[in-house]
Order: structure tokens, then C-alpha cells, then sequence
């Protein structure tokens, strides 16, 4: 694999890998990386997966091959502290909420102590901690060169770095990011390089969908008139009408997000605006906002502040009063809710064109690589999502005996998937297990609902320790389940991938069915039926790939070096029962097979 890097970086050409667990695949593309000429950007899927990269794998292959390149770690903007919008935020404190003060106060000891600015290094501050949209910049709220910080601004220096940098190690969503503003003729924050080589990039056209369309989000509305808020506090108490004004856009932002009910929900966004509840609501939030516009026009000379925010509430505008243009083909009109917020989404059904038209601009090598990319042994399906024509593609088999390793269970006289004592079922087998593993298990869910179900069922039951996904930041639960080392740990989707427990800790994966994509998901529904148009089988071409891929992510978390062995476990008949049951059952590695939940316990109770 490191050769056929090489060769790509050279002769600046395509090349896709899929490479198995435990192949090395990271050294595989690191070490051609710091041997080329030229600069090479590495994109990988998550920012844990960055910072792993950055500060465990590349100083080893430095070291190892006395390398004098320049690396440099770079993360998107919210990431990073703003000094600014912390001493704004600490001279008038944004909010009654004890632990916004709490967090404040922490972040402002971590910036009087770091050099890096990045807030991940700030001990006690969770990525979803509260505090966060405070303490660092959007793009829509940053002043840039107008900033009183700017010369200390710790994005500024980042970026600094990294345009000097030889590999530099960036996310997709930041890859696709500057992408998007490279396209809109601004500054271009990743700079162009020789070589770019994409990590995990199974996840990469639908990443991709996202930044090529568009979307408004109620939540940033909300921050914009936290924004003008803290100005209107510290600067122009005596603008009564401007404090009128903000609540008044605020009680018909929270009207219009009541419109969707309570729970959280997505759906097809032309269908919603043929509501007229909900048509009149936007109508409000539009014409407030533009309300909100005129006041602030006669505010611009009170306060230098004032300009940012103001030519945002014409850019909101603009988008609001764009979503109710649905008449483009080639997208999908959806929408998604929060139990707070509201975001409208234009996504293009297609990249592959976009995308190949970028690789062909930039005239640089690519390297895609993940452990999951083929479907029915065959890189096709990927190839199409992105529209690549590759020099070279290989597929490098995981190293590991899993004959030996690994036993794979499919239960015998399980219920469909939906039946009402599917549950039970799945709490009766995982007890059965998490018995025999004395703990030690991932049990891995298509659904939060099921999730909670068999959490209930399985806590009464057990004396091993339950970590459940939302009880804390994920990175916290990993921590607690990988020291404990007898626990069993209940997830969704952002525990399929990326998560690395090695040895005993972990010896049983269950799931509890094949995890196809909702059916009524706006953005899927709108895919198969520009598939069908195209002459394509919906289910084939679309859900069946989808559905594979993320199979495989899952079955990744069991065996992780030669070392480890485990049984993993899938509850769906479908895998025996339906004839796709096949293109799954290829598609996962060559482990020996079993109907018997006994059989099962006992190779479990075997691992020492």
C-alpha cells in the first residue's frame, strides 16, 4: 500500500485502498507523505481521529525516518478560543445559567495558560459544553481584520502555521468547508497542496452534500441576537427599541420551531410549507428580521460593533426568504428539528461531479482510504459517490486470524425486527452474553428508542456497570467503559465507528439489527427516486450499499489486533431469511459462524 501511495503522490494520481483493520494503513500513507516533495494535506473523519493522527502517529514516523517536514494540527473555527468574544462575554456574563458562569470561569484560566488556543486542551470543558458558543467564532460572527485581537487571534496563527507546513492534518467537514468558500471566491483556509490523501473516507460523499447545497438554521439566528444582545447590554442601554426588537424576533423564532412539534424530527420541507401555520410563521421571523434591520440601521453610528451583526441580518433574511424556492431538480428539500432549533437544508443528490471537478482543478495526487469501502467485494459504488476514475484501487485484507479469533452469532428463532417482544429478545440474549463476557460488551443500536428499552431491561438485571450513550461526552464513557474493565457500554450511530478499544475490555459486539437508513429520511427518499429515474434499482444502488458500509464499521470495533479475540453478534433474521442477506454476510470478514447462543457463551467464557 505505502508503494502505491507513493506512485499516486508522484505521478499526482487516483488512488482508492480499502485496507482491513490492523493493516498499519496510517504508516501506510504518513510515510510516503513525509517522504514526497511536495505538501500534502491529510483528511480524516472525526477530530479524535485527527488528534490521534497528529500526536501519536506522525511524531513516531518522524522520528522513525528522520524526517525535517514541517506538520501542522488544523481544526475548524469553533475549536479555537476568541479572546475577544471571552472578555466580552466575561465583562457582562451572557446568561443567569450557573454553569455557563461555571464554564466561563474555567475557559478564562485555560487562556491565560495556553499557547495554542485550541479548546479541546481545556480540562473539564465537554465538546457539547455549554459555555462554547461564547467563548469561540462563527463565521458569521467573527470581525476579522476589524477585530481588536486580531494579532493574537489563535485561528489566525493556525492557519499561519499550517500554510507553512509540509503535512498538515485538517477534518472533512473543514476540508469541504473551505471548499465551499473557496467557491464563493473568499479566503481559502487549507492551502492548496501537492497531495491530498482522505482517512475514513467512506464518510466522504455525504460530508460532501452537505457543504455543496445549503441551509438556514434557527440556531444561528438565536446566536445572532445573543450577539447584538451583549452589544446592546455593554453599549446602547438606551436603545429601548432595540431590546423590544430582539425579543419580539425571538418569540417568533421559537413560534416558528413550535410549528414542528416537540420531538425532534426530519421531513420533506416542500410538503411542510404547504402547511400555512407554518408559512405564516416564517413570514413572521422574515418580517421582524427585517424590522430588526431598520432599527439597527440607526444604531450603526452608536456603536462600531454594530456593522458585523447588521450585515448579517441581511444575509439571514435573504436565506429565509430563498426556502421557499423549491422549484430546483438535482435536490433534496428537507428539513430537520432539535428539541430547540430548526434548520432547512437544500442538498444536492449528486457530487460526484462537483467533486471530480475540483480533483481536476487542482491538478494534485488523491488517495482515498478506509477500512470499509467495498461493497460485495467490488469499489464501484464508492468510486460513483465521488465520480473517481483511479489509476490504481486495491483492497489489503486485515492480517488477523479471524477464523480463530472470532466467531460470528446470528440467533437462532428471533422475532422480526418490529415485533413488539423484539426487545425482550434482544435483552434475553445480552443477558445471556454479558454473563458469559463478564461484561465486556458493545451493544450497538440502529435507534435511541430501542436503545432505552433494552437499557431498562438489561440495568434491573446485571451488577456489571451500564454506560449509556448521552449520560456524558462520548469521550468520557469511553474512558470510564475502557478503565473499568468489566462494563458494558450501550450506543448508536457515533459508536459504529472510530472508537478503538484493544484487548479484553472488549469481547462481545451485539447489534441489534442491520442498519438500514430510515426509510422516511427526506434526504434518502429523495436519492432513490433520482435513482429509479435513472433507470437504477432504488434498494440496490442506495439503501443496500449504505446499509453494508455500516455494517462493516460496526463489526470493526471487535477485533483490533492479532491479539484480541471476541464474538459478535447480529439480532435480524434478515441476514438468513432475505437473499441480500448475502451481500452482507460476504462483506464481513471469514469468521466461523454459529446459530447457538450456548456455542456463543462458551467461546466467550474461553477468552482469558
Amino acid at each position: 500500500m505505502a508503494v502505491a501511495v507513493s506512485e499516486a503522490l508522484k505521478n499526482r494520481s487516483q488512488l482508492v485502498v480499502e485496507a482491513g483493520t490492523g493493516t498499519g494503513k496510517t504508516y501506510a500513507y504518513l510515510a510516503p507523505a513525509l517522504k514526497s516533495k511536495g505538501k500534502t494535506i491529510i483528511s480524516t473523519g472525526t477530530k479524535a481521529l485527527q488528534e490521534q493522527l497528529y500526536h501519536r502517529d506522525l511524531p513516531q514516523l518522524v522520528k522513525a525516518l528522520g524526517a525535517s517536514k514541517k506538520t501542522a494540527l488544523l481544526k475548524g473555527r469553533s475549536n479555537y478560543l476568541c479572546t475577544y468574544r471571552l472578555s466580552q462575554h466575561v465583562a457582562h456574563v451572557p446568561t443567569d445559567d450557573s454553569d455557563v458562569m461555571h464554564q466561563l470561569a474555567m475557559v478564562a484560566k485555560f487562556a491565560s495558560e495556553t499557547h495554542t488556543g485550541d479548546l479541546a486542551d481545556c480540562i473539564g470543558i465537554e465538546e457539547d459544553a455549554k459555555v462554547l458558543p461564547y467563548v469561540s467564532s462563527t463565521a458569521d460572527n467573527c470581525l476579522g481584520k476589524e477585530c481588536p485581537d486580531f494579532q493574537e487571534c489563535y485561528i489566525r496563527k493556525a492557519r499561519l502555521t499550517a500554510m507553512e507546513a509540509d503535512v498538515v492534518v485538517v477534518n472533512h467537514h473543514l476540508f469541504f468547508s473551505d471548499m465551499a468558500v473557496k467557491d464563493t471566491g473568499f479566503a481559502e483556509l487549507i492551502p492548496t497542496a501537492d497531495a491530498y490523501i482522505f482517512d475514513e473516507a467512506h464518510q466522504l460523499s455525504e460530508i460532501a452534500s452537505d457543504y455543496f447545497g445549503e441551509s438556514v438554521s434557527s440556531k444561528k439566528l438565536i446566536d445572532l441576537i445573543n450577539d447584538l444582545r451583549a452589544i446592546y447590554r455593554a453599549e446602547i442601554q438606551d436603545m429601548l427599541q432595540l431590546g423590544k426588537t430582539l425579543n419580539k424576533l425571538e418569540t417568533s423564532v421559537a413560534d416558528l420551531r413550535l410549528q414542528f412539534g416537540l420531538d425532534s424530527s426530519r421531513g420533506d420541507w416542500r410538503e411542510k410549507l404547504a402547511n400555512k401555520d407554518v408559512c405564516a410563521a416564517l413570514h413572521r421571523v422574515i418580517s421582524d428580521l427585517d424590522f430588526l434591520y431598520q432599527v439597527l440601521k440607526h444604531c450603526l453610528d452608536r456603536s462600531d460593533k454594530i456593522e458585523h451583526p447588521f450585515e448579517r441580518t441581511l444575509v439571514f433574511k435573504g436565506q429565509l426568504e430563498r426556502v421557499f424556492d423549491i422549484s430546483q431538480t438535482g435536490y433534496s428539500y428537507w428539513y430537520e428539528t432539535t428539541r430547540r432549533y430548526l434548520t432547512v437544508h437544500v442538498t444536492p443528490l449528486n457530487v460526484s461531479v462537483k467533486f471530480a471537478q475540483m480533483m481536476q482543478e487542482t491538478g494534485a495526487g488523491f488517495v482515498f482510504t478506509s477500512a470499509t469501502l467495498s461493497v460485495d467485494n467490488g469499489l464501484e459504488h464508492f468510486n460513483a459517490s465521488l465520480g473517481l476514475k483511479p489509476a490504481q484501487s486495491m483492497m489489503v485484507d486485515s492480517p488477523f486470524d479471524y477464523h480463530e479469533q472470532a466467531l460470528l452469532c446470528l440467533p437462532r428463532y428471533l422475532p422480526e425486527t418490529h415485533a413488539a417482544n423484539m426487545p425482550h429478545a434482544i435483552i434475553k440474549h445480552t443477558l445471556a452474553l454479558i454473563k458469559a463476557a463478564k461484561g465486556r460488551c458493545f451493544v450497538l443500536f440502529t435507534s435511541y428508542r430501542m436503545m432505552h428499552l433494552v437499557a431498562e431491561g438489561l440495568s434491573a438485571q446485571i451488577d456489571y456497570p451500564i454506560y449509556m450513550q448521552g449520560q456524558m461526552s462520548k469521550r468520557i464513557i469511553l474512558e470510564k467503559f475502557t478503565r473499568h474493565g468489566n462494563a458494558v457500554l450501550l450506543g448508536t450511530a457515533s459508536f459504529w465507528e472510530g472508537v478503538d478499544v484493544r484487548g479484553s475490555t472488549l469481547s462481545c459486539v451485539i447489534i441489534d439489527k442491520l442498519p438500514f437508513a430510515a426509510p422516511d429520511d427526506p434526504l434518502l427518499q429523495a436519492k432513490m427516486q433520482d435513482a429509479q429515474m435513472q433507470g437504477h434499482d432504488p434498494f440496490a444502488y442506495i439503501q443496500l450499499p449504505q446499509a453494508v458500509i455500516a455494517l462493516k464499521q460496526g463489526v470493526g470495533r471487535l477485533i483490533r489486533d492479532n491479539k484480541d479475540k471476541g464474538v459478535l453478534v447480529i439480532c435480524d433474521n434478515r441476514l438468513v431469511t432475505r437473499q441480500y442477506g448475502q451481500v452482507f454476510l460476504k462483506s464481513l470478514p471469514p469468521m466461523r459462524r454459529t446459530r447457538s447462543i450456548e456455542v456463543a457463551s462458551e467461546f466467550l467464557e474461553q477468552i482469558n
